[in-house]
């Protein structure tokens, strides 16, 4: 067994459950929370369902120390709770954090107020599914007392996107969501958890690297391993393609790689930092990109999966890609000590493939502070409004002087084997007025740009047209006088 496999799996992993300190010291490396609960420890109100993160049977929620944390939000009494899908996080992640699962759940009578109000709303018919709707409804329901907070109907829509059911539908369990709040309060007693990880905090760190220094080093003297972030992607290779990963690195351990921030014109964005961090800081200076964000996957995909991973990936239908590209983002990647960027539109060669050098990884997506004067819109085409993936991607940015064109970025997911700019596209509109005419000619152009492929998703020529559509979109709601009305700032 390699050096880097054999420090995950057989230095001893601590976290609290069930009340108390585990600790576990023979886990593999990619060994499921899921599989853990459920075989280990016969805690079997976690469910499996699809297996892959999607449809949150499996839902539990982990704990943490804020300082120890990039996620967004207020703690709840000194601990930050985020739902997390069990069957694709991988046991050795839960080093140093809190997992609360259902069997955690109770109030003064038996049941804590979320599962009460399922009861009394009627939320649950065969009840597979329920479990991890009341991992969620906890979850939110511990966020927003914590915060002195009552979300409503469209806050909780929104935390449940990432739990599906298949026969009681979902009026009933919003309706419990929002009827949870009027029973008794019943809050969780955080000082002993906080006690037990400030106590695993303080003894001997876990095998994974604690700064970019290490992790750099490791990964340089181990080029053939496989960095391990968030695993949304990587957790699926293990639970449905059987894979060995070989050698492991995680980096959820390097705090560095977490950090969001602002100086010298740019905001650089650690590839450490959550999805839900990451889409938070970019639509915080570009409100357009807000319906983006609330539907990028689901939050227990979110708050688990990287903005780094998503984009070292590479997928030719992930939706982050598109808007960085957008941004006129650059890549930050580093090999041992040394750092240098890449245009993220320059870092893709091909389906899965990139410019990275072996023992290389993306340190940080740097978006420059110009980039927010564009007028900037991403449009997301699914079968589905919540946790799908993508049929088309459109991320479309342009700077106007009086009525020309000074500059433009038409980038689309799911046209191609990559996600990538429409050059064609982009060229005739370049210095032309942003008229019907233009429009007309840009849309033409997408023809020669991409030659989509037909898939269960959608058609090429399902896709082709709705790119060409989306462009007409971008263009009606910023013309001087708009002709259609966004809920969007058009700045």
């Amino acid at each position: 067994m390699s050096d880097a496999l054999r420090a995950t799996s057989a230095r001893e992993i601590r976290f609290f459950h069930r009340g108390g300190i585990v600790r576990v010291a023979d886990a593999p490396a990619t060994r499921s929370v899921l599989d853990w609960l459920r075989e280990d420890q016969r805690c079997t109100g976690t469910k499996e369902g699809c297996n892959e993160g999607d449809c949150g049977a499996c839902t539990v929620v982990v704990g943490e120390l804020p300082e120890h944390t990039d996620s967004p939000g207020q703690a709840v009494r000194g601990l930050r709770l985020r739902p997390v899908n069990a069957c694709i996080k991988f046991l050795p992640s839960l080093h140093g954090k809190a997992l609360f699962t259902v069997e955690d759940l109770r109030g003064p009578l038996g049941l804590h107020p979320a599962q009460q109000a399922l009861v009394d709303c009627h939320g649950s018919q065969c009840g597979f599914c329920t479990p991890g709707f009341a991992m969620t409804l906890w979850s939110s329901y511990e966020n927003h007392c914590g915060a002195g907070t009552r979300p409503d109907r469209a806050q909780l829509a929104d935390e449940l996107a990432g739990n599906l059911c298949r026969c009681t539908g979902y009026r009933p369990i919003l309706d419990a969501g929002a009827q949870m709040f009027d029973h008794v309060p019943v809050a969780l007693d955080t000082a002993p958890v906080i006690a037990a990880l400030r106590t695993i905090a303080a003894g001997a760190p876990a095998a994974a690297p604690r700064t970019l220094a290490e992790l750099a080093r490791r990964y340089a003297a181990s080029p053939q391993a496989r960095l391990l972030a968030g695993g949304t992607d990587v957790g699926l290779w293990v639970t449905k393609q059987f894979r060995d990963l070989g050698e492991v690195i995680p980096v959820t351990e390097v705090d560095e790689l977490k950090a969001v921030t602002h100086a010298g014109g740019e905001l650089w964005i650690g590839a450490g930092a959550s999805l839900e961090t990451a889409w938070a800081a970019l639509a915080a200076r570009a409100p357009s990109l807000t319906e983006a964000w609330r539907r990028f996957a689901s939050p227990p995909i979110r708050h688990a999966g990287t903005l780094g991973g998503n984009v070292a990936n590479g997928s030719p239908i992930g939706d982050s890609a598109p808007v960085l590209m957008a941004l006129d983002a650059a890549v930050e990647l580093r090999r041992g000590e040394r750092v240098r960027r890449l245009p993220l539109d320059d870092f893709y060669t091909g389906y899965l493939t990139n410019r990275m050098e072996p023992g290389e990884f993306v340190q940080a997506l740097v978006v420059p502070d110009a980039a927010w004067t564009r007028q900037l819109r991403a449009y997301k085409i699914s079968k589905r409004f919540d946790s799908d993936i993508s049929a088309v991607f459109a991320a479309l940015a342009i700077v106007l002087d009086g009525e020309r064109v000074a500059d433009v970025r038409l980038v689309f997911g799911g046209l191609a084997a990559v996600v990538r700019r429409a050059a064609a596209a982009e060229a005739v509109l370049l210095g032309q007025p942003w008229n019907a005419a233009a429009l007309a000619a840009a849309q033409a152009a997408l023809a020669t740009d991409f030659k989509p492929l037909d898939d269960m998703r959608a058609s090429a020529s399902y896709r082709l047209r709705a790119a060409q559509n989306l462009l007409r979109r971008f263009w009606l709601e910023t013309l001087a006088q708009p002709a259609l009305t966004s809920i969007w700032s058009v700045a």
